[in-house]
């Protein structure tokens, strides 16, 4: 199968090209530098060089595939404007380029459960639309979730909540390295209810996503269906690192203020960051966790990552890495 896979330089879209080299797709990258990516290459992978500003880089990737695996966009930025800027318009550009082709090849857009808002304690969220977005890059998610309806091409959205796993920088890394010094960071008092997913399980139901009959023109949640909570989460790490840490509950004034320096200090210098005063309203909410039975039904999709061997998996990693 021809298939387009944007982001693959990154941490999900790596894996998710590791799986299609796996069961023989011939694989195209639309990347952003050639010297980035010429790990890719070796493999066999194709390379356009573009980013999701090119609209002809992102034609020349399109043409001619049959499933366009949408992964690319931003995770933080000092602006709105900025992350509307990748993860809406970027996302219509790649739509319309599909759009554009004599057999509109199938999209699947790598969206996130930050579209859909928080859940309830105790009530796991399902795409239903009843969706409330609290921070600027959920906002733009979901803008470009909705760019996708009003162009005739076949899509399939996932949201899948934090992911973690071998080579993931941004997640869980952090956590592992401050059980390393004996400490236990959590937003207020680590009751916050999470759902997570492993990236090799990730990069199935994208997979799956793509092949599937009964998921076009469909929202999904993608995520493990064990739940846990922050200390939880925390005490699982410590546990792997064979730690005893102590625990820094982090109060919503601290971590304002931690927050705004960091913004601020990104803003100064033009770079971006995912640590804007903005993620505040993400870190305190009661729950952030997803229902995926019915992706699950839908496609036949089973993750297999609990936490505790998901945790082993992503520590024993980082230790052959000398991450942590």
């Amino acid at each position: 199968m021809n298939v387009l896979v944007t982001g693959a330089t990154g941490f999900v879209g790596g894996h998710l090209v590791d799986r299609l080299l796996e069961r023989g797709d011939t694989v195209t990258a639309l990347v952003r530098s050639s010297a980035g990516a010429m790990s890719l290459a070796e493999r066999g992978v194709r390379l356009v060089v573009g980013d999701l500003a090119a609209t002809k880089a992102i034609a020349e990737a399109v043409r001619g595939q049959q499933v366009v695996y949408h992964v690319a966009g931003l995770l933080g930025a000092a602006s709105e404007a900025d992350l509307m800027a990748a993860n809406r318009d970027g996302t219509r550009r790649v739509a319309e380029a599909c759009a554009a082709e004599a057999a509109a090849p199938r999209l699947v857009l790598i969206s996130s459960m930050a579209a859909g808002g928080p859940a309830r304690r105790g009530t796991p969220k399902v795409a239903d639309g009843d969706d409330h977005p609290v921070t600027m890059y959920g906002r733009s998610k979901l803008a470009g979730e909705r760019e996708l309806a009003a162009l005739s091409v076949p899509w399939t959205v996932v949201r899948p909540p934090v992911v973690y796993g071998p080579r993931d920088r941004e997640g869980l890394l952090p956590l592992f390295m401050a059980a390393r010094w004996g400490l236990a960071p959590m937003f207020g008092d680590g009751s916050m209810e999470i759902s997570l997913i492993h990236v090799a399980d990730l990069a199935d139901a994208i997979v799956a996503a793509g092949s599937a009959a009964d998921v076009v023109g469909e929202v999904f949640y993608v995520n493990h269906p064990e739940i846990t909570t922050g200390a939880d989460l925390m005490r699982g790490i410590a546990l792997q690192m064979q730690r005893s840490v102590l625990r820094l509950p982090i109060p919503k004034w601290a971590a304002r203020i931690a927050l705004t320096i960091t913004g601020t200090w990104a803003e100064v210098r033009h770079r971006r960051t995912i640590l804007h005063p903005d993620k505040v309203h993400e870190f305190y909410q009661a729950a952030w966790t997803a229902d995926p039975s019915p992706f699950m039904r839908a496609t036949g999709w089973q993750p297999t990552w609990n936490l505790e061997r998901g945790i082993a998996d992503t520590g024993a990693w980082y230790r052959a890495e000398r991450w942590i």
